[in-house]
């Protein structure tokens, strides 16, 4: 073999190295980049459906749950608590949760009780007004910031909406709907699942 053919040689086998090397790190700075592209295992959380165990909520109890980020409330209403729905359906600005102004109801809530169960409120804890986080006002009667004849519910301190005890927005109250029901389910008498029902995950 002539010098030249040697010489040509060995640029063949250089450029093949470098092509290979450059080649594997292009794969592997792909590889990098695409997972970037993958979501989080906390954002898969975050959209994902809620389980909860609620065969230890007492009546008039709440618990709070996160589901994508908000506030979910989870109230087991007494026996009281439901009654007083049929007192505050005139007084209430959307009784049968027709609006859609924030969100749509799911079909299970639409009724006076806006739930799946008389005694199982589920609603997102946000008032649609600006975002706050309404407090809750169970307790009934005359208080500071509400009527003598308050029947228990959620007051929001930001602006003064007040919801009733299945989260509907009284008359002339800047929030323009009712606190949102997300859709959910039981799987049997203790397991809620939130972000998810028989149609399918929200």
């Amino acid at each position: 073999m002539t010098d030249e053919n040697q010489v040509d040689a060995s640029r063949r086998g250089l450029l093949v190295a470098t092509c290979a090397a450059g080649g594997v790190a292009g794969l592997a700075t792909a590889g990098a980049f695409v997972s970037t592209l993958q979501p989080s295992e906390r954002a898969k959380a975050a959209g994902a459906p809620v389980e909860v165990d609620i065969s230890s909520l007492t009546p008039g109890e709440m618990r709070t749950v996160e589901w994508r980020g908000k506030p979910v409330w989870i109230l087991k209403r007494t026996p009281e608590m439901i009654e007083s729905l049929k007192k505050t359906d005139s007084q209430v600005a959307d009784p049968t949760s027709k609006r859609t102004d924030f969100s749509e109801t799911p079909e299970y809530a639409l009724n006076e009780w806006r739930s799946i169960r008389k005694d199982l409120l589920v609603v997102v804890g946000i008032c649609p007004h600006l975002g706050c986080s309404p407090s809750t006002r169970f307790q009934t009667g005359a208080q500071p910031s509400l009527p003598d004849d308050w029947n228990g519910g959620f007051l929001c301190p930001c602006h003064g909406s007040t919801f009733d005890l299945a989260g509907r927005v009284y008359k002339n109250k800047p929030a323009p709907d009712n606190l949102q029901v997300p859709r959910y389910m039981f799987e049997g008498d203790n397991k809620l699942v939130i972000g998810k029902d028989e149609k399918g995950e929200a």
